[in-house]
């Protein structure tokens, strides 16, 4: 028998399928990988710390640099967690209608381009121009109410700050039904149902339900593991109770269902937005809110079903206009925890396609 002697081979910082700047060392018998091992810290920038020194309402922008491609539902998990500090803030239902109709627009967006780079990482380049082109629609209609595509800093403690107009609300659900009438089948003719593609991702970077459960996923990554766990139905916030949708999950919990788990919920998005646009109601988006913030002294922490999972809000307050502390429970980090596990044992250009699987943004992980 012929020994090899094991390589060890850093992937990143810098590689382009390491979906920001992240760096994993992992040995190689031949072709095959028999350990992986995380580096983050990279992309670091300390705001938990920087929470500390900022006023409630001048943290918001600094959400958007989490995942910076979801900023939307970083906006809107936070003013939640703010606004359960302050019991006595009505956020008005108008407002709640507007805040969960640009979060589901922004899942959307964030699952067309998880789509689009999975199947580039799947060495498909065309499967990713054809997201592109559809999260595109999206980004136009986010921002025109919110003036801007990635950063859009737009809720507030107490609603939000602009209203939609009708003609937004009509072009919308038109982009919508396009979406689902023309979008999912494209991908599912182009890339779900490629042989190619079903052979590099079927039966490779399993994660076990026992073993999501154990490493703290969540969101889109528990369910392909079979864990039918949705915050915005077994605890629903905001207005979700109001909204009949279904939770689809996986079966292998391998590359392939946490590819097509993201599929599956866009057309899940589609209902909550009918739903949302044709009962929301006329009245005020801003709650009566002071010109200075000081919630009460207290602590709380605030889960929201983000687009990558369960992004959590720790935040104590001593009753001053800044908190006292905030931490941030990252999805994507708990996501990446378990990488080490799933990407090895496999070929080298599977674990690529593995860490691609569980959507990780290091502006997340690193905080």
């Amino acid at each position: 028998m012929i020994k090899t002697q094991e390589l060890t081979v850093n992937m990143g910082p810098v590689h382009p399928s390491t979906h920001g700047v992240f760096r994993c060392v992992i040995k190689l018998d031949g072709e095959y990988v028999t350990d992986v091992e995380n580096h983050t810290g990279y992309l670091h920038r300390g705001l938990e710390k920087l929470a500390e020194s900022r006023t409630y309402t001048q943290f918001i922008p600094y959400t958007d640099r989490l995942d910076y491609v979801s900023g939307i539902m970083n906006n809107h998990a936070y003013v939640m967690a703010v606004e359960k500090l302050m019991p006595e803030l009505e956020v008005p239902e108008r407002a709640e209608y507007i805040r969960v109709i640009l979060a589901e627009l922004q899942r959307m967006a964030n699952h067309m381009l998880f789509i689009g780079t999975f199947s580039l990482d799947v060495a498909g380049l065309t499967g990713l121009f054809y997201a592109l082109r559809d999260r595109e629609y999206i980004l136009e209609l986010l921002e025109e109410v919110t003036g801007s595509r990635l950063t859009p800093s737009f809720m507030r403690i107490g609603g939000v700050p602009e209203d939609l107009t009708p003609d937004w609300l009509a072009r919308t659900r038109k982009v919508i039904d396009d979406i689902e009438a023309r979008a999912i089948p494209e991908y599912n003719d182009l890339i779900t149902g490629n042989e190619i593609f079903q052979a590099r991702t079927k039966l490779t970077g399993i994660a076990t339900k026992e073993q999501a459960i154990d490493w703290g996923w969540s969101g889109p990554n528990l369910r392909a593991s079979g864990v039918p766990y949705d915050l915005r139905k077994d605890e629903p916030y905001s207005i979700y109770d109001r909204f009949e949708f279904d939770v689809p999950v996986g079966t292998n919990g391998d590359n392939f269902d946490r590819y097509y788990q993201r599929v599956l919920e866009i057309p899940e998005s589609i209902k909550i937005l009918r739903q949302a646009i044709d009962t929301i109601p006329e009245g005020p988006i801003m709650a009566k809110v002071p010109k200075v913030i000081k919630p009460p002294a207290g602590e709380v922490f605030f889960q929201y079903e983000h687009a990558k999972g369960q992004l959590g809000f720790y935040i104590v307050s001593d009753g001053s206009t800044k908190p006292y502390r905030l931490r941030i429970y990252s999805p994507a980090f708990e996501a990446l925890g378990l990488f080490p596990t799933i990407g090895k044992g496999c070929l080298v250009q599977d674990t690529v396609v593995t860490l691609a699987s569980i959507d990780i943004v290091l502006g997340e992980v690193d905080r």
